[in-house]
């Protein structure tokens, strides 16, 4: 409220000149001169603000225009500064009911400057490289500030809506929403966000101004918050077994291995006894096997007996001959 105060948004034209629509927004009158309620204002102010901080949050751009001499230098800055569209000099007729036109003009323009910059116009005389250097200079005095305007502006903030009826008009027809600084000789019923203030002294239109880019600044500023909390909510769900992995220890992964090759060195021990082993007799097996060499060792014995029986007789033929 204090700077308001001190930038004399509260003053007003005179009562002869002002618009009766405007009475809602008009505190009191003294000397002849209206005084805006500058409660109502700071109010309005703050829901502009906020219109213009979800229209840059969506991503659009807001288009500034003030082409009076005391709007001027503050609309071209205050543009600069929150990276927005603008016009200052001069608005043309049908820079929004004929953009295709104008889109052609903004091409033409900036295929000059191109040119001009790698070296096109070196070779041309003189007075053809003066001729096109004059016409790069007039195309840029009422587009230079909508070069980037490829699609029509999510909303326009426009200073002095009596001077710049023709782009309120071509708003309005074409349903571009409206937050302009209202004087008390002005129509508040053709903008959307009327700011009821003082649009001609210079502070005043400063300071509105400058207010207005902060929350533009501030709605980029939370588009690129949202993008950046979107983009790592996306790498978290993409990854989730990243976060799984990363608790293992070394002292673990060690252990692992050890266990795996201890159970690859058992492994071809038992399976050489599984497939070419051969199968262990039985019980009953070994009973026959040795019955079999009881026998064997049974004739064996009897065998030497009856061979060495023949022997004892000759012996003892020997020993007695009669």
């Amino acid at each position: 409220m204090k700077s308001l105060l001190e930038a004399g948004v509260h003053f007003g034209h005179q009562k002869r000149r002002w618009n009766p629509k405007m009475n809602r927004y008009i505190f009191t009158h003294r000397n002849g001169i209206h005084i805006i309620d500058l409660q109502k204002t700071l109010n309005l102010v703050e829901e502009a603000a906020a219109f213009l901080s979800e229209v840059a949050a969506s991503g659009r751009k807001i288009l500034m225009v003030g082409t009076k001499k005391q709007a001027q230098d503050t609309i071209v800055a205050e543009a600069e500064r929150s990276n927005s569209l603008h016009i200052s000099n001069r608005w043309l007729g049908g820079t929004l009911t004929n953009f295709k036109t104008i889109q052609k003009r903004i091409d033409y323009l900036v295929d000059l400057e191109t040119r001009r910059d790698q070296g096109d116009f070196e070779n041309l005389t003189k007075k053809e490289s003066l001729k096109i250097d004059e016409k790069i200079t007039k195309l840029n005095k009422n587009l230079s500030g909508i070069k980037e305007m490829t699609e029509m502006p999510g909303a326009m903030f426009i200073i002095d809506v009596g001077k710049e009826e023709i782009a309120v008009a071509e708003a309005n027809r074409v349903g571009i929403p409206i937050v302009a600084l209202v004087d008390s000789d002005c129509d508040p019923d053709l903008i959307d966000h009327p700011i009821p203030g003082n649009d001609d002294a210079i502070r005043s239109v400063r300071l509105i101004t400058g207010r207005m880019s902060d929350a533009i600044i501030d709605g980029y500023h939370q588009r690129n918050a949202e993008q950046s909390d979107d983009l790592t909510d996306a790498n978290q769900e993409s990854s989730p077994r990243m976060v799984t992995y990363s608790t293992v220890t070394v002292e673990e992964s060690v252990s692992e291995e050890t266990e795996g090759a201890e159970e690859e060195v058992i492994e071809p021990e038992e399976n050489p006894e599984n497939d070419e082993s051969e199968p262990t007799p039985s019980q009953s097996d070994k009973e026959v096997n040795s019955a079999e060499t009881e026998d064997a060792d049974e004739e064996s014995i009897s065998e030497e007996t009856e061979g060495a029986e023949p022997n004892e007789e000759e012996s003892e033929s020997d020993e007695n001959p009669n």
